[in-house]
């Protein structure tokens, strides 16, 4: 594997690195692709999340037999999730099992055009997001948590980052299920001082296309049963 900077982190988890494995299989049916996903952002999220997130002291409460007890609150107050749409939709249900309130989603369309491979938005719903004025908003979560089952070029991550940059966010964290090496550099070099990307596994390889190599294939067709579209 190429050396990768310091924000990038691999889990060696062996549960992971089995599922990985089963993930890769083109025989894998559609059900346990989506299974897989939420199962791999799960373990890649408790990983993410337990060393991007701090506890306080908060209020106390009691247990049902009248004992009291200090609870714990998490910092950052204001997390967004943003699911890279199609396929970061099959992240979502995981890394909200693992916080303990909702947070607010935020949806980021990005495509690659075919030709060029560079990044296209078509789609933004973050609130108050005023692209390219780099003053950032008043309402900008302090965290931001990219979900992205695959960073190939490292473009529609790089895109991202830069949109959540531009929105006010102070941190972000990109989960993600498998990179290109390559991509994964370029995309943890675009804002290194407030970004951490967490993957189960990498790739050295792209093909022509632009995929991951050996890689999972298209992730959003195999979720939503488009190939060959």
């Amino acid at each position: 594997m190429s050396n990768l900077p310091s924000n990038v982190h691999v889990s060696q988890h062996p549960c992971l690195l089995a599922k990985l494995s089963q993930l890769r299989s083109q025989n894998t049916p559609a059900r346990d692709v989506k299974t897989l996903i939420h199962d791999i952002a799960l373990i890649v999220g408790c990983e993410a999340l337990a060393k991007g997130l701090k506890t306080v002291p908060g209020s106390t409460d009691q247990t049902p037999l009248g004992f009291d007890y200090q609870t714990h609150q998490i910092l950052p107050d204001t997390i967004s999730l943003v699911p890279i749409l199609r396929s970061g939709l099959g992240m979502v249900a995981a890394i909200q099992t693992l916080l303990p309130n909702p947070v607010p989603i935020h949806h980021l369309g990005l495509y690659r055009e075919p030709t060029t491979l560079l990044p296209v938005e078509y789609y933004n719903n973050l609130p108050n997001h005023v692209s390219g004025s780099g003053s950032g908003g008043s309402n900008a979560s302090s965290l931001a948590i990219i979900l992205d089952p695959v960073i190939a070029t490292g473009g529609t991550c790089a895109a991202a980052i830069q949109t959540l940059r531009e929105w006010g966010t102070q941190r972000i964290i990109v989960i993600s299920v498998l990179g290109a090496a390559a991509g994964v550099q370029a995309a943890a070099g675009e804002w290194p001082e407030a970004v951490e990307i967490w993957l189960a596994g990498v790739d050295e390889e792209l093909t022509d296309r632009g995929m991951l190599k050996p890689g999972l294939g298209d992730v959003g067709d195999r979720l939503f049963l488009t190939i060959g579209k």
